[in-house]
């Protein structure tokens, strides 16, 4: 798994909210109140290092009730986080892609039924009836057969969108189709794309004029050269010998529909407002509400609560619960590479928060969220959400270092030796991957990979013909194998990069120079 482009694919279950009671009915004294303790925790989060900075807005009964940032936009940097500090939203994007798809069903551009054959017959899956009758509300629901982790690879290696949706014909389906489900950030890409495609605009136009031009979201984008040039923007965390530090970046824009979104808590909170008001937003009716109810109805079962055994739904491009409070709509976003956010729905009571975070990883957004909607609920604070919701981010990714330690991280004590270099160094080609290129360097085997070679790793020699590297730079620790097969001419004839077979399309073989 290339952790540094996850977009809470390892979290769709993770974050699910608690089951209970019905919903209740909140009052304005009740939002009021509960509004000191949301400040305090953020403001305890930021102090205690939870999180480098923050910015949360609420939204109750069509007003913005609470509307704050706390924090730093870069650890060590003078910057204040504001209410208009822009933020990547990563997998948030996806309920808002949602909305923008609902605005052209309220057009009457597409249905949420239209057969992507019919608007964009180039995409394909692996098998025919799949293609044929595949739909915008297929690929939403996450229920295409499309196996979650495709494409993800491709985006990690330098291709292009147009590229990576070509490319997922070859990849086997994980389930029969609309039987299974699996979260899929190229399957809603996909779905996005065609609806837009449906209108004649590209994607980030159709954002831009449907949704975030009417609602006034100045701030926010779907490409990312719009994020670079805000001044007010939020760096990307990781942690290192446990401070935060702004080491890398993420473009999204191949998944923008799924995971390229930056925005505000102030743009953000408009946002919550149509979604709140079912389609309308200060006074006019914007979006048809059959067309977005649609998207809140839960569609497939995405498991089990870890923390409470509660059931889980997807609807299309937002979860579904039936949780402690009543009825919620929410999604979380996250890139290992240093975000996290979250926004979470009480339709029935006509309440929202949106959290944005800047750093992985971190349970602070569900753990203030959660905090809050007890006390506006219950008029107090069940459990301490915060410490929950961290003890599971923090041992998130624990087990699989741990797992690639044990195999890699200490040599055989008397490994078989390597063959020349020579022998491993060349070019290497599948049909899904593309060209990779294992070249010495100073002594060195160094694998390259990606359109234009750009993604690099040097290989640290295992044992005979395997070599190790570590795919991903927010974990180093984290190995993988590289692992070659020696042809009759003890010159190697193929490689298996470990890391990027998950999916079964991770042999190159060698090709000719």
């Amino acid at each position: 798994m290339r952790l540094s482009f996850l977009s809470a694919a390892a979290l769709a279950v993770t974050l699910a909210p608690s089951a209970g009671a019905g919903a209740g009915t909140v009052t304005p004294e009740a939002v009021t109140a509960a509004l000191p303790l949301l400040e305090r925790q953020a403001q305890a989060a930021v102090d205690r290092g939870d999180v480098p900075g923050l910015s949360i807005a609420v939204v109750y009964r069509d007003e913005v009730v609470f509307l704050k940032g706390f924090g730093r936009r870069e650890a060590g940097q003078p910057a204040a986080v504001d209410a208009d500090t822009v933020f990547q939203l990563a997998s948030c994007s996806k309920p808002i892609a949602s909305t923008v798809v609902a605005a052209l069903v309220s057009a009457g551009t597409v249905t949420w039924d239209t057969r992507i054959a019919d608007i964009d017959p180039g995409f394909a899956l692996a098998e025919a009836y799949p293609t044929q009758q595949l739909t915008i509300r297929d690929l939403f629901a996450h229920r295409s057969g499309l196996p979650g982790e495709a494409g993800n690879e491709l985006e990690a290696l330098g291709y292009d969108r147009d590229e990576i949706l070509h490319r997922l014909r070859q990849v086997a389906p994980a389930s029969s189709f609309r039987a299974g489900y699996s979260y899929s950030n190229f399957g809603i890409t996909e779905g996005a794309v065609a609806a837009a495609k449906a209108a004649g605009m590209a994607w980030e136009d159709a954002a831009q004029q449907l949704v975030y031009a009417p609602l006034g979201m100045a701030s926010t984008s779907s490409r990312h050269a719009d994020f670079l040039s805000r001044p007010d923007r939020a760096a990307l965390h990781v942690r290192v010998g446990g401070d935060w530090q702004a080491k890398l970046t993420r473009d999204p824009d191949a998944q923008s529909p799924a995971g390229g979104v930056s925005s505000t808590a102030r743009d953000m909170a408009q946002w919550l407002r149509l979604e709140l008001g079912r389609g309308r937003y200060a006074g006019q009716d914007l979006i048809r509400r059959d067309a977005l109810d649609q998207t809140h109805q839960p569609l497939m079962a995405r498991g089990a609560n870890p923390v409470t055994g509660a059931a889980a739904f997807y609807g299309l491009g937002w979860n579904v619960e039936y949780g402690r409070h009543g009825l919620q709509w929410d999604h979380a976003g996250a890139f290992s590479v240093g975000a996290r956010t979250l926004v979470s729905l009480y339709p029935d009571d006509g309440i929202g928060i949106v959290i944005l975070a800047n750093a992985f990883p971190t349970g602070v957004p569900e753990g203030l969220a959660d905090s809050f909607f007890d006390q506006v609920f219950d008029g107090r604070v069940t459990q301490d959400w915060p410490a929950k919701w961290g003890r599971i981010f923090d041992g998130l990714f624990g087990p699989a270092v741990a797992a690639s330690q044990a195999r890699y991280g200490t040599p055989p004590a008397s490994p078989s030796p390597a063959l020349p270099a020579a022998a491993y160094a060349g070019r290497y080609a599948n049909a899904y991957l593309g060209t990779a290129a294992v070249v010495e360097r100073q002594g060195t085997l160094w694998l390259t990979l990606g359109p234009r070679q750009q993604a690099e790793f040097p290989l640290r020699h295992f044992d005979r013909d395997l070599f190790v590297y570590a795919p991903s730079a927010e974990t180093p620790d984290l190995l993988a194998a590289v692992t070659f097969r020696i042809g009759p001419d003890q010159v190697a004839d193929q490689v298996t990069i470990e890391d990027l077979d998950d999916l079964g399309l991770g042999v190159l073989t060698r090709a000719a120079p």
